[in-house]
């Protein structure tokens, strides 16, 4: 009975093929890489173009968020390596936007699912837009003329356009625009009721004057800063507004065309025919508004990333 028995066991395991020293060992599936990139756009100008490049063949979903990009939601890689997959996106918003993607491998047996490290995007916006409408205003600051703080002497030179500056130093803002609703006349003394800065911290407004400075005529408005009484100390970022108010109107310019005899070497250019060639072209004419025009505000408040942000340092230790 022992000899019989042992004999069916030995050719049992012969007949599955098992050994008794062990299994046959299998692979495990690896998780290939999955790169983002990409994504940067202007906010309503050209869609975005997001890429990711995985570590294997496959079908790649990009999203927002949580959100999954409509048309962008199985984009086939590449046959051969680098295998990359590109979203066409249009984002809903300006701002920082986090981008995700995950890839489904076509290969599932060696391979499994792989999710992309987030990456965050910041899709722009205009930087010197007005609020609202006709108005646009341009804005910067300059150190002012005979500054003798820390970074005069580092700079070399006063009235230099800069965003930053040490504790003692006097910034001075320069602030020029026009104004559509005149033609696009230069805003000036005359068109412009006020012009102020608000500086976050100051309780008085800082008023903007108009005037001529070596030959060029803009607005300008200072800010001392320093540790002495009524001075402006805060360090960091200066957050600070531009505000312009232009006028009551009884009159205003507006866009209209005419014919124009087309000229060439001083001669009316005619026809086949004979007859005058007219061009159609525009131009602005003065109307009378009754009653008058309100005057438009124009806001300028800078959103520019923060190395570029107006800011005030301390007073170098060494």
């Amino acid at each position: 009975m022992k000899i019989r028995s042992t004999k069916t066991l030995i050719v049992a395991l012969a007949i599955t093929g098992t050994a008794l020293v062990g299994t046959p060992a299998f692979a495990a599936a690896t998780t290939p890489t999955l790169v983002l990139s990409g994504g940067s756009s202007v906010f309503g100008l050209d869609p975005a173009i997001i890429v990711a490049t995985a570590g294997a063949p496959g079908n790649v979903a990009f999203s927002v968020g949580t959100n999954v990009i409509k048309g962008c939601e199985a984009i086939a890689t590449t046959t051969v390596a680098p295998f990359v997959a590109k979203c066409t996106w249009a984002p809903a918003a300006p701002g920082a936007t986090v981008l995700n993607a995950t890839l489904t491998p076509t290969d599932s047996v060696g391979f499994t699912v792989a999710n992309a490290t987030p990456i965050t995007v910041k899709i722009g916006t205009p930087v010197q837009g007005t609020t609202p409408n006709p108005i646009s205003l341009y804005v910067d600051e300059v150190l002012a003329s005979g500054s003798t703080g820390a970074l005069a002497p580092r700079f070399g030179v006063s009235c230099a356009v800069t965003s930053q500056y040490i504790l003692g130093q006097t910034i001075v803002f320069r602030v020029y625009g026009n104004d559509s609703d005149l033609g696009g006349a230069v805003l000036d003394s005359t068109n412009v009721a006020s012009a102020s800065i608000q500086v976050a911290g100051v309780a008085t407004p800082i008023p903007l004057t108009y005037g001529n400075h070596s030959g060029v005529a803009f607005w300008s408005g200072v800010l001392k800063t320093g540790t002495a009484p009524g001075l402006y100390s805060t360090l960091g970022v200066i957050n600070f507004k531009v505000t312009v108010v232009t006028k009551d109107q009884d009159t205003v310019k507006v866009l209209a065309t005419k014919l124009q005899p087309r000229m060439l070497n001083g001669v009316r250019v005619k026809d086949a025919s004979g007859r005058t060639v007219y061009d159609r072209v525009s131009y602005y004419r003065t109307v009378p508004v009754i009653p008058a025009l309100k005057g438009a505000v124009g806001v300028w408040q800078s959103n520019f990333t923060a190395s570029s942000l107006l800011t005030l340092y301390a007073v170098p230790t060494n």
